[in-house]
């Protein structure tokens, strides 16, 4: 592989559940499991997020990987300088598609908020599509591809068709939103929005059973459904940047 490729990164900036009062961001084991498996191969890792700075993690996944290796791992590794407290604005990317091998969204409620609508996200994501490069998204994650736009020949957020038009795509289901208690609180249901986005040319593919590992390919975009897919998305990059 060639000397140290980069994977771009993006959190979410958005730290509260809806109107519950309780904090959300990203998900710790949709980071740490990619990160491991990413590092590994020879990787380095960027993070941004779209107000840059501190994106915020959420502490009830932090609790859900007490006992993940993995995860707790991970934190002792960059408990001195958390490199998740010192994001770079999303905006700062743009134009910049070619300096990197792959964009990756980790999951957590958060995206649901601020990355599903964010214009600098939509126009970021449209520039990796146009350089044919890897854009991966897991869990909520996949809600940052939602409103991006695509024409031929043309990056950016504008007008043209949706990007996961016609596409196979995963990301979480509503069975699992409804199972924590949260399919009234989201702002939408993503596997409702996605099974609209991709349109009947497309499909929204998910594991038999809850909580089951499920990562969809589809060409150069990569996504898992819920936390158990992470590594795998992570894995499916790394073959997808091999193959380029």
């Amino acid at each position: 592989m060639a000397h140290s490729p980069k994977i771009l990164v993006v959190l979410t900036s958005h730290d509260k559940l809806g109107d519950t009062g309780k904090p959300t961001g990203w998900y710790l084991s949709e980071l740490a499991h990619p990160y491991q498996i990413l590092t590994e191969h020879g990787f380095t890792l960027t993070l941004a997020s779209p107000a840059g700075g501190a994106a915020p993690l959420d502490p009830a996944s932090v609790d859900a990987a007490s006992s993940d290796p993995v995860s707790t791992a991970f934190l002792a590794q960059h408990r001195a300088a958390p490199p998740w407290e010192r994001t770079a604005p999303l905006a700062s990317f743009l134009g910049r598609a070619d300096d990197f091998a792959a964009l990756f969204f980790p999951g957590g409620h958060g995206p649901m908020f601020d990355l599903a609508a964010d214009p600098a996200c939509q126009a970021l994501v449209a520039e990796f599509a146009a350089k044919d490069k890897v854009v991966a998204a897991v869990c909520h994650g996949p809600a940052a591809l939602l409103g991006v736009k695509i024409s031929s020949g043309a990056a950016g957020g504008g007008a043209g068709e949706a990007y996961l038009r016609g596409k196979r795509v995963t990301g979480f289901s509503n069975a699992e939103e409804e199972e924590i208690g949260l399919g009234g609180v989201v702002p939408f249901l993503l596997e409702d929005r996605l099974t609209e986005v991709v349109g009947k040319g497309g499909k929204y593919v998910k594991a038999a059973e809850k909580w089951a590992e499920k990562v969809v390919v589809d060409g150069k975009l990569i996504t898992g459904q819920n936390p158990a897919s992470a590594k795998g998305v992570a894995e499916a990059i790394v073959e997808a940047v091999a193959g380029a």
